[in-house]
């Protein structure tokens, strides 16, 4: 098995401090909090390893270290706005050497996407130095998997400088493909998903988006997949629209934009 020739841990970011929609990892979905429920969603990977939660040490998300202790799930506290160390540090701490990163804000995420995208890495692990299904984007916003070496995770540390690059945890890997090689995982039939569906939690429709469909298909099918909801949205395709107004409205769209004029900043490396 992958998983037992090498470390993997999954992190998974998580704080209740979010502006747009403040404690949205705790909402409700199902009876259970949303946190919850999309741990169970990438506990049932079967590559994903260890399974972190990755929280801030500020005391407001004391409440996502007790929930982790209340249901046995490991956690990691550390920096609030420098994820990139939170990360690193998360990783040394669970002996990581290959790190899965995924936000909290993938409720809705499919295990069957999870390994893909982890298999994929390993398969060409001599190629790529970090995989993603983010660059560019095919699957639906909210289903991001990124996957890198802990060598690639110790070197962005080591050298990232600018904010940004802090604050998102893998931007310095992108902004240095001189550096890192990078391969991307695209949605199996090569079309886009990402222009016609969301399903990432950052504004109150997406919450309203993402109950609905737990609402319509938990309790038929708790491990439902990601087909499931296609299958469900084309059945009732008013519910794709509570939220697909705002699709393009999260950082990475805004990144890509910053990320498309000349940059100055890179330092000389060796590849990894």
């Amino acid at each position: 098995m992958i998983n037992r020739i090498f470390n993997i841990v999954t992190i998974i970011q998580a704080r209740t401090g979010s502006t747009r929609l403040p404690g949205k990892v705790l909402l409700p979905a199902a009876g259970k909090p949303l946190l919850l429920q999309m741990a169970e969603r990438v506990q049932r990977s079967k590559l994903a390893g260890k399974i972190v939660i990755a929280t801030t040490n500020e005391s407001e998300d004391d409440v996502i270290a007790e929930l982790c202790l209340n249901y046995d799930l490991n956690y990691f506290r550390g920096s609030k706005l420098d994820l990139l160390e939170r990360h690193y540090k998360a990783a040394i701490e669970y002996s990581a050497d290959i790190v899965l990163k995924i936000p909290s804000d993938c409720p809705l995420i499919d295990p069957e996407i999870i390994d893909n995208v982890i298999e994929y890495y390993i398969m060409n692990r001599d190629k790529y130095d970090y995989v993603s299904n983010l660059h560019p984007q095919s699957y639906p916003d909210g289903n991001d998997v990124e996957v890198f070496s802990f060598n690639a995770l110790y070197k962005a540390h080591k050298y990232a400088s600018q904010n940004y690059e802090r604050e998102h945890t893998t931007p310095y890997i992108w902004n240095n493909p001189d550096v890192f090689n990078i391969g991307n995982y695209k949605w199996r039939t090569g079309a886009d998903l990402s222009k016609s569906y969301r399903f990432v939690l950052d504004y109150p429709a997406d919450y309203e988006f993402i109950k609905a469909v737990y609402d319509d298909l938990y309790v038929a099918n708790n491990e439902f997949t990601l087909n499931d909801i296609l299958d469900l949205l084309s059945v009732k395709p008013f519910l794709r629209d509570i939220n697909l107004h705002l699709n393009g409205k999260n950082w990475y769209d805004a990144f890509r934009n910053e990320f498309s004029k000349p940059v100055n900043y890179r330092k000389q490396l060796t590849r990894v």
